[in-house]
Formats: structure tokens, sequence, C-alpha cells
């Protein structure tokens, strides 16, 4: 008995070992299935199972045989399922445009404006997500300008701005447009100037042609105002028409001292101040409070009031009283003056006039400039700067805007005249 029943256990475990030896499936696979310790059959995945790789897709700024794109537009290309090797962007002269890689090499962006009335080739390179080369070419041609225009940068009296030359206080930026601009908004825009320290300013046009800037009172000495156009490939000539911007440019100063005149006309005193502090005192005569008949009418002698910007010293000065509309008559005169400093477009200097030495202080006599002694016009030439003010007081006669008075007006008339 007890022999029968040790031969009954092992015929079991020999039963039990032999249920779970593995067996080939049906394809003949030694692959098998396995059982979990919660009991449940697992069977691992196929790695036919995988999913197939996505196509590369490439993204442009510019389509195929766009026309009339903007050349200051950055020119982009992307990728989407892969990465990019090379773009190329060629002028039909072979001239490439620089540009640069994303760090993930999923796009590329131009570096640099392209010309006008080009047409450009791209061609972009890479591979797809399972390695395999891809590629892309395209061709657009750029914007064709009807006609351009310059700005150019100059002080408020039309002059460069020279390297290391100090300006005045009172100095104001001129933008000087070569042609008419229609989208005067437009054109403003792409005009910044910045000033160091930061002082409010703004812009003011006074025609077709030619926009202002200055700050709401006067620069502060020791201001460092730089200016720049960035005009090119934007068109100001409206809805309409066709006026794209030539070239971008760029110009600086620095503001010097604080240099502020006051001539008063009940006193026929000029006060000189520098930096708010008076330093001379100097006796004047200027125009008589007359008109005289001119070629075209009554002219009338009287300086202008208000604060005239400095324009700069001259010297050996050709004065014609032809050039204000009096060729004829014994108030005309032609002469040749030695020294003088200009602070109007109509023609007033504070100049030499050894010949009045004895109205100045006491009476006017004039045509409508200062004079002054020969000894004070050299100091003063010497002394000044363009673009500081000789604030002409109580004379009677208003100086107009166009005629260097851009501080005879309001802060809110000057705003009036921007852009909006």
């Amino acid at each position: 008995m007890v022999l029968t029943a040790t031969a009954v256990t092992v015929a079991a475990l020999v039963l039990g070992a032999c249920s779970a030896k593995k067996s080939p499936d049906a394809s003949g696979s030694s692959q098998s299935s396995t059982t979990s310790s919660s009991g449940t059959i697992q069977t691992p995945t196929s790695s036919s199972s995988a999913p197939a790789p996505e196509a590369a897709v490439f993204s442009l700024s510019a389509s195929a045989g766009a026309k009339d794109v903007s050349p200051v537009a950055p020119v982009t290309v992307g990728i989407a399922h892969g990465e990019l090797s090379e773009v190329t962007l060629k002028n039909t002269d072979g001239t490439a445009v620089k540009g640069s890689l994303s760090g993930d090499k999923t796009s590329w962006t131009s570096g640099e404006p392209l010309g006008y009335g080009k047409t450009y080739r791209l061609t972009a390179t890479g591979t797809d997500t399972a390695g395999s080369p891809v590629s892309k070419t395209s061709s657009f041609t750029t914007v064709v300008p009807d006609n351009q225009t310059m700005a150019y940068i100059t002080t408020a009296a039309g002059q460069a701005f020279v390297a290391g030359q100090k300006q005045g206080v009172g100095q104001v930026v001129r933008i000087h447009f070569d042609e008419q601009i229609a989208d005067k908004k437009a054109a403003q825009s792409a005009v910044t100037v910045t000033t160091t320290p930061k002082q409010a300013g703004a812009f003011s046009w006074l025609d077709d042609q030619n926009v202002y800037w200055r700050t709401k009172g006067y620069l502060q000495p020791g201001t460092k105002v730089s200016i720049k156009t960035s005009i090119y490939g934007k068109n100001f000539g409206g809805a309409s028409a066709s006026l794209y911007g030539q070239a971008d440019s760029a110009a600086s100063f620095t503001v010097g001292d604080r240099h502020v005149s006051i001539a008063d006309d009940n006193t026929k005193l000029i006060q000189v101040y520098q930096n708010n502090k008076l330093i001379k005192t100097i006796p004047t005569s200027m125009g008589k409070h007359t008109s005289i008949p001119g070629d075209a009418g009554l002219i009338d002698l009287r300086t202008n009031s208000g604060p005239h910007v400095v324009i700069g010293g001259e010297t050996n000065i050709n004065m014609n009283s032809a050039s204000f509309g009096l060729s004829k008559g014994a108030n005309a005169y032609k002469t040749i003056v030695p020294v003088g400093v200009k602070i109007s477009y109509d023609g007033e200097y504070v100049h030499w006039a050894d010949w009045s030495i004895w109205a100045q202080g006491n009476t006017d006599t004039s045509h409508g400039c200062l004079n002054v002694s020969p000894d004070n016009s050299w100091w003063f030439y010497h002394w000044s700067q363009p673009g500081d003010i000789v604030d002409v007081k109580n004379t009677g006669r208003t100086l107009q805007e166009w005629n260097s008075g851009y501080w005879n007006v309001s802060w809110a008339s000057w705003l009036a005249g921007s852009a909006k």
C-alpha cells in the first residue's frame, strides 16, 4: 500500500511538470505566452505594430511664385516631422542671403534685407524622422517701387550733424524727404529719436517733405541724441501710390553747455547766459520800428521777437538787401560784414557793425539784425554753438515757426502738427 501511494504521487508530479512545458505556436515561433502572478495571460507586443514615420512637411513664408514680397520681412522656412540641414537663398546674380538655423534645426530665418525688384531662389534640404533625405525649392520676387525717397537727418537749418561738434540746447532735428510724403504717419513712425538721459519729445510736420523733432523744453546740457531712420522697404505713398524708402540712415550729436541769450528791445541789451549764469552784457541796435517801400510792397524792419535757434557763425558775410526784397532806393545796401552769427532764415544776424556803435544800447537803426561792436561780434562768434537760443523780446513783431521759431510755438501747437 505504501509503494502504491508513492507511485501515484510521483506520477502526478511528472504529469504536472509535463503540462508546464512550452509549446510552439501555430506559426512555429518559439514565442510563448506567460502567466502573471494574477493569473492573467500576457502576450509580448510585436515590433511590427509600431506606427510608420510621418512624412516631412515644409512651410515657407514666401510661397512659390509670389510677387511683391516685402524686402524687409524675414524669409522663413520651417519643417515638421524632420530636421533641416541647409537652407540657401540666392538672387539671380548668385548672391547668397545670410540666415541662421534654429537650435532644434526645425526652422531657418533670413538675417538681412533683400533687394527691390529681385527674384530669389530658395533651396532647403534635410531629413525626415526616419533619416531619409528630403528637400524643397521655391522662387519669389520682391516688390518693385514706382518711386523711392531718401530721408536726410539734419539740424533745423538743414545742416549735417558734424562728428564732435556740440549742439545747443535749442537744437531741433529735421528729417527732410526728397519726395512729397502722402502717408506721413508711416514716415514718422519710421524715424526714432533717442535722448540720454530720456526727455519728452515729439514730431511736427511743417510741410509734405519736412518733419521736425524737438523736446518739450530745451534739451539738457550733456544730452546724447541719436536719430535713426528705418525707411527701407516701407511704402509712404499711401493706398494708391508706390513710394518706398531708399535706404536707412543714422546720425547723433551731444548737447553742449546751455547758451541762452536774452536780447531786449526795451533795454537795447543782449544778456548772455551760460548754464543759467550771466556771463556778458552786450549793447545792441536792433531793427528800426518802421516799414519802408520794397520791391513788392512795404518791408517791416523790426527784429522778430521770440526764441531764435542759432544757425551758425559766418565770416566775410555778403549782406545784400535784395535778399529780402529791397534792391533799390536810399535804404538798399550791399556790404561785406567781417563776422556774425545767423539766427533766422530771413537774414537776421548778431553781427559786426562798427558804423552803429553810437546807437548800440540806445537806438534802433538796423534793417532787422542785432548790431554789436567788432569786439563783441568776434566774442559772440567764438562762443556760439549751432542750436543755441537767442530770445528776442519786445519788438512788436512775432517770429514765425518756419523762420527758426520752433520754440515760439506752444507744446500743444507742436503736438498738433504730428501725424495721427
